[in-house]
Parts: structure tokens; C-alpha cells; sequence
């Protein structure tokens, strides 16, 4: 199969990163003849992340791009032979380098749709040995991208819809990856933008991002601009030296503060000014540096009036310490009466900006109503998931040659679901697995289901019966284009929105049931019972 020919294609993973005992199998399966045996397997979750009642399934784009590369080079042959027995036949790596998913077909939620415990985020079927190798990098890929985007759900749902939410977590996240891949399924998952540039330019996630206290350190206010001189807006009209003009905004900005003109910081406001003349149209406030009230604000204010009076219009301030609620609350105030004081009535509602290791416990408050918030920034939060860092989602063979499999194990969380199956979302009732070859669900008729973990049985009525798995790659060939980033991100929206708010509550939220058809609970019962025996 062919790489797909595009800049994503250079963030694909490869055919290595797996676990050694993949190529073990691998092996296995080859020396006893069953390579090219037809398998199946399942990719879900059994448990849902952070306490809650739902995850958002990710990673699918990722995964199909990963089949559709995936192919051993000979350094990776080279390399598995010198970490197998010395004396494994030399057939077998003539096997490894003839493979590729040209055999595989891939089922799957598409992303963005709400998930749960049992129920596929993807199966995977074709020649046993190819479909096992698959099994770690096909983790590695929806595991983290399905937790990330449920994490910023969460986060996003906190907010609530009218505050814009910011990912820029790059410089806390766990390696380069770990960094593309948070940013990228954390828009997916509802935030707005990123700091993370690669992630705009391989993913299409917007970016954004201003200035650091660096800069505004860096300024000591005795430096003179190559060129102060700044046209205006409209492009009509005389330069004005935009630094001399600040200094006379300050004088008045000060004496409506009453605060004397020597009290902000020279370099603070020399910095504002150099950052203004690249960016007129564009122009934030970094306002803590040193004094928010003596300092940050009565600069920006100086250098966001002299821009006005050429026809540019700031578009916000930042703050990245302290109480940020309540500095965003004082900021506001002094905007409203800066604003009527020089007729400026645009200045009331300069969006303010905050960050600093926020959380959901911060971010509840800072969402909460009155705020003056308008831009929530997050970092280690979002891309280090630490309510929990892993989803544990598990890649399970359910059937060999068309004869179903099961796990029982010793512990019944763990046991599997035989066979393959297809899966069905029951409106007013629940997600259902049935097997593959049972007819599906029709809307308005009876339907006996065993809600997994349950005793008894309950007969179902659903309103609209709606198939959740889709058929992606059929035979290593793509059926159908994958949505962008942003229409999965849409989607997620959409399905979130659909969510009951019992189901969408963050603590404490109701379960969502998932059960069994009649006939898949008959076939777990009675290979769990010739297990037994």
C-alpha cells in the first residue's frame, strides 16, 4: 500500500513501534502454518476516563495512515533477526518484507463519536500474523489521541460555549509525539486553537499565541525603535511616531489612574511599543510582568489608545499569575471607565486572557457566572491527563477463521466478547452488540437485550436505531475520504450536545448502558461454560 502523499504522512508511525513479542507471535503463527489464517480483532476501553460517563473516540486518521505506510524495510528485518533466535528460518524474514495491509479491513467509530466500556472503537480483521503485529501501534494511536480529546471535552464542557479555549502545552507534554498528537486530538475534543506550530502545519489546527514575559524583560526602555514611525490603518494619511504618542496617552492614562507618570516600568512599555509596531493590528498586553495595576495596565492602555488613534483596535490583554479571576474582574472595571473617559467605547470589552497551570477546579471558577474571562489558556492540564493518564483501551482477538474466540481468564472484567459483531445506538435506551450475522434493530420494535454486568434480561422499544461502526479500509483500500480535523471536531460537538446531561455530568454521572443482543449473550454463556468444564 502507498503512503498517502501529503505533510501528514511525515508523523506516521512505524512498523517498529510495537512490542517485541508482536514479532514473536509473528513467528509462531508462521512456523505453524496459520499466517495467512482470517482473524479479527477488537480495539476498546472498558472502563470510561476521569470518572465519567463517556469517552470521545480519536485517532482514526492516524491509524488509517499508519496501515496504508506500513511496510518492514530492511534495516527493520535486518533488526528483528538480530533480536529473534539466530537460528529462525531465513524464509520467515523473506515473509516479513513481503508484508503489507493490502489484506486488512478496518471497521470503526469515526471520530468524534461518543464511546463506551465494550464497545469497538475499531476491529480490525485479515491474515492473523498481519492483524497481530497491528495490535501496539494501533494502541500507541487511539489510546492517547481517544484520552486527550476526552480530557478537553471535559474542559470544554466546564467552560461551557462561549469561552475560547487555548492548548499550549507543547513544553509540558511527554516528548515531541505526545506534543503533536495532544494538540491536535484536544482541538478535536473542543478547544479552540494551539500554541503548537507543527500541529498547524501537518494537522490544521489553528494556532495562536502572542508574547512572554522574556520579551517584555528583555526591554530595558532605553532602546529607540529603527523606526517608530507607524501609518495609519486605513493607509490614508501621516506616519506618527507611535512611541512619542504613547508617552503623551500616558500622561493622561496615569492622571485618570492616579498614578504618577514615572510609576510603569520604562522597558515594560517600550516593549509594548516594539511588539505594537510589528503587530498594529494584533496588539495584546502581557500586563504582570511587574505591577499589573501600577505598570502592565496603564502601559497597554497608553499603547492601545495611540493605536486607536490611528484606526487599530487591541485585541486583548493577558495575565499569568495571582487571582486571575479577580484581576480579570478590576481589569474589566478600569476598561469600562478608560473607555468612557476617552470615548472609546470599544475598550470596555478587550478580551482578557489567563493562564497558569489551570485545571478543572480552577476552570470552574473561572467560568463561573459574572467571570470577565473571555480566553482560557491550558497546558500541563489538558496534554498530561492527570486525573488519569492512560485510557487502557485492549486489542482482543474475537474470531479465527470465522469461529468465534473468547478470554475468560480468572478475573470477569477481563473476559471478552466472542465473535464478530456489529454494534447499534438505541435512542431512549442503550448501545447494543449483536453479532454480525443477526439482522439489525428496527426502530419501533421489541427487542430483548442483556445490559451487560446484569442478571436479567429487559425488552427494549427504541425510537431511532442508529449503526455505529463504519466500514474505512476494506481489503487495504480506503472506502470513503476521512473527515477533516475540523469536522470531527464538529461532530464531537454535535454528539456530545446529544449526550443526556446525566450522561454528561462530570461528577457523579449516570451510567450509560451497554448490552448484548439475545444471541451473543447465548454464545458468551456457552463458551464461557465449555471453558469451565
Amino acid at each position: 500500500m502507498a503512503a498517502e502523499q501529503d505533510p501528514e504522512g511525515r508523523a506516521a508511525a512505524r512498523p517498529l513501534l510495537t512490542d517485541l513479542y508482536q514479532a514473536t507471535m509473528a513467528l509462531g503463527y508462521w512456523r505453524a502454518g496459520r499466517a495467512q489464517d482470517q482473524a479479527e480483532f477488537e480495539l476498546f476501553f472498558r472502563q470510561c476516563p476521569f470518572g465519567g460517563a463517556f469517552a470521545l473516540a480519536a485517532g482514526l486518521r492516524d491509524c488509517v495512515r499508519f496501515l496504508r505506510a506500513f511496510r518492514l524495510r530492511d534495516a527493520d528485518v535486518q533488526f528483528l533477526a538480530s533480536a529473534l533466535p539466530p537460528d529462525t528460518d531465513p524464509a520467515f524474514f523473506d515473509h516479513l518484507r513481503a508484508l503489507d495491509c493490502s489484506g486488512v479491513t478496518v471497521r470503526a467509530l469515526p471520530e468524534g463519536s461518543l464511546a463506551f466500556p465494550g464497545v469497538p472503537l475499531l476491529q480490525v480483521s485479515g491474515p492473523l500474523l498481519v492483524v497481530q503485529l497491528l495490535e501496539t501501534p494501533l494502541l500507541c494511536l487511539v489510546s492517547y489521541a481517544s484520552l486527550i480529546a476526552t480530557n478537553a471535552a471535559r474542559l470544554r464542557l466546564i467552560a461551557g460555549p462561549d469561552k475560547r479555549l487555548l492548548e499550549m502545552g507543547l513544553r509540558r507534554a511527554q516528548g515531541p509525539d505526545g506534543g503533536l498528537t495532544a494538540s491536535t486530538y484536544s482541538y478535536l475534543g473542543g478547544f479552540d486553537a494551539s500554541s503548537n506550530v507543527l500541529a498547524g502545519q501537518l494537522r490544521g489546527v489553528p494556532v495562536a499565541g502572542t508574547l512572554a514575559h522574556s520579551f517584555v524583560t528583555s526591554f530595558s526602555g532605553s532602546e529607540v525603535p529603527p523606526d517608530p514611525m507607524l501609518a495609519p490603518a486605513a493607509g490614508q494619511g501621516s506616519q506618527v511616531d507611535l512611541a512619542a504618542s504613547v508617552e503623551m496617552w500616558l500622561e493622561r492614562v496615569c492622571g485618570h489612574l492616579g498614578l504618577g507618570v514615572q510609576e510603569p516600568h520604562r522597558g515594560e512599555r517600550a516593549a509594548f511599543v516594539a511588539y505594537a509596531l510589528a503587530f498594529p493590528r494584533a496588539f495584546q498586553g502581557l500586563l504582570d510582568t511587574y505591577s499589573v495595576r501600577r505598570s502592565g495596565l496603564p502601559n497597554f492602555l497608553a499603547v492601545a489608545l495611540a493605536l486607536q488613534e490611528l484606526g487599530y483596535q487591541a485585541v486583548g490583554v493577558r495575565l499569568d499569575s495571582g487571582d486571575l479571576l479577580q484581576q480579570a474582574r478590576e481589569i474589566r472595571g478600569v476598561f469600562r471607565t478608560a473607555a468612557a473617559q476617552f470615548g472609546v467605547p470599544w475598550l470596555q470589552s478587550v478580551p482578557i486572557a489567563v493562564s497558569n497551570n489551570i485545571d478543572e477546579e480552577e476552570l470552574v471558577r473561572l467560568a463561573q457566572k459574572g467571570s470577565e474571562v473571555n480566553v482560557i489558556g491550558i497546558g500541563t492540564s489538558v496534554v498530561t491527563c492527570p486525573r488519569q493518564p492512560s485510557l487502557g483501551c485492549v486489542y482482543k482477538l474475537v474470531s479465527v477463521g470465522g469461529q468465534p474466540r473468547m478470554k475468560l481468564t480468572e478475573d470477569p472484567e477481563k473476559q471478552t466478547l466472542p465473535g464478530s459483531k456489529a454494534a447499534f445506538r438505541l435512542l431512549g435506551s442503550d448501545d447494543v452488540l449483536q453479532l454480525a450475522e443477526e439482522p439489525p434493530p428496527q426502530a419501533g420494535q421489541e427487542l430483548r437485550v442483556w445490559p451487560r454486568g446484569a442478571r436479567e434480561s429487559r425488552t427494549v422499544r427504541p425510537a431511532h436505531v442508529e449503526p455505529l461502526l463504519r466500514l474505512w479500509v476494506q481489503q487495504g483500500q480506503l472506502c470513503e475520504p476521512l473527515p477533516s480535523l475540523a469536522e470531527s471536531r464538529a461532530f464531537a460537538q454535535q454528539s456530545l450536545h446529544r449526550l443526556s446531561p446525566a450522561h454528561r455530568r462530570l461528577e457523579q454521572p449516570a451510567l450509560y448502558q451497554v448490552a448484548l443482543s439475545e444471541k451473543l449473550q447465548a454464545l458468551v454463556d456457552r463458551l464461557s461454560a465449555r471453558g469451565a468444564l
